[in-house]
C-alpha cells in the first residue's frame, strides 16, 4: 500500500513526542510530517507556516491547539486537506471562565512565572492512573522543551483564535473525531457537538483516557487513525 502524507499538529506545550508512538505504528501507511507550532503568535500564522512546507495534499490530524490550527488550514487551503482528524479539541471559543484562566496564565508567564506542566497540573492533562507514571514525566519534560517564549506565542494565538463553529457544516472530507473519556481540559461534549455538525463524521471515545490519547493510549490511537487513513 502506498503511503499517504499525514500532517500531525501538536497541542499547547507539545512537540513531536506527542505523536511519536502512533507515528511509528503508522509508518507503513503514512508519510509522516510533524508541524512546528512554536514560532507564531496567531493561528493564521501557524497555519500559513505549516502550509508553506506541507505536501500539496495531505491527511491532517490535530490535537487540542492543533485542532484550532487544523480549522484555520481548512479556511486557508481546504482543497489541500484530504482527510481530517480532530482529537480533544473544540470548535467553539473559550467560555468566559476558561478565557480568564488562560489570560491569568499568560500574565503570570509574561511576569516570568512559567512552570510549564507541573505535577499539580498533570491531572488536568492525563488520566489519574498515569499522573505518577512515565507518561506524566514525559508530558512535563515535553513542556520544558517547548519553553516559555513558545508558550507565550501559543497562548496568545489560542486566546485570539476565531470561532470555528460556522466552519463545521462545510467540512466535506472523511473526518474522525476523538476524545478521552476523562478529558478535563477539553470536555467530551465539545467533541460531541462537532460530531453533530460535521457531515458524516465518525466519533471515537478513548476509555480511561485524559487529554492526550497519542501518549496515554498510543496503540488505540494508532489503530483508530489507521482505520481513518485507509477507509475508502
Amino acid at each position: 500500500m502506498a503511503s499517504f502524507p499525514l500532517l500531525l499538529l501538536p497541542g499547547l506545550l507539545c512537540d513531536d513526542r506527542l505523536w511519536h508512538e502512533p507515528a511509528e505504528a503508522l509508518a507503513d501507511v503514512a508519510d509522516i510530517h510533524h508541524a512546528d507550532l512554536t514560532r507564531d503568535d496567531s493561528v493564521a500564522g501557524m497555519a500559513a507556516r505549516v502550509l508553506a512546507s506541507a505536501p500539496p495534499v495531505f491527511a491532517l490530524a490535530g490535537l487540542s491547539m492543533g485542532g484550532y490550527v487544523a480549522f484555520e488550514i481548512l479556511r486557508q487551503a481546504p482543497q489541500r486537506v484530504a482527510r481530517l482528524a480532530l482529537l480533544d479539541t473544540s470548535a467553539r471559543l473559550d467560555p468566559p471562565k476558561r478565557l480568564l484562566v488562560r489570560q491569568a496564565g499568560l500574565a503570570m508567564a509574561e511576569a516570568g512565572r512559567f512552570a510549564g506542566v507541573t505535577r499539580k497540573l498533570l491531572p488536568q492533562l492525563v488520566h489519574e492512573s498515569r499522573v505518577d507514571s512515565a507518561v506524566g514525566e514525559e508530558v512535563m519534560a515535553m513542556a520544558q522543551r517547548v519553553g516559555l517564549p513558545a508558550f507565550l506565542r501559543q497562548q496568545r494565538a489560542i486566546i485570539d483564535r476565531p470561532d470555528s463553529l460556522p466552519l463545521l457544516p462545510t467540512i466535506r472530507v472523511p473526518t474522525l473525531l476523538g476524545v478521552g473519556e476523562d478529558d478535563r481540559m477539553t470536555l467530551p461534549e465539545e467533541t460531541r457537538l462537532m460530531h453533530e455538525r460535521i457531515p458524516g463524521a465518525r466519533l471515537h471515545v478513548f476509555a480511561r483516557c485524559g487529554h492526550l490519547p497519542p501518549m496515554e493510549v498510543p496503540q488505540e490511537t494508532a489503530a483508530v487513525l489507521r482505520d481513518w487513513l485507509t477507509a475508502p
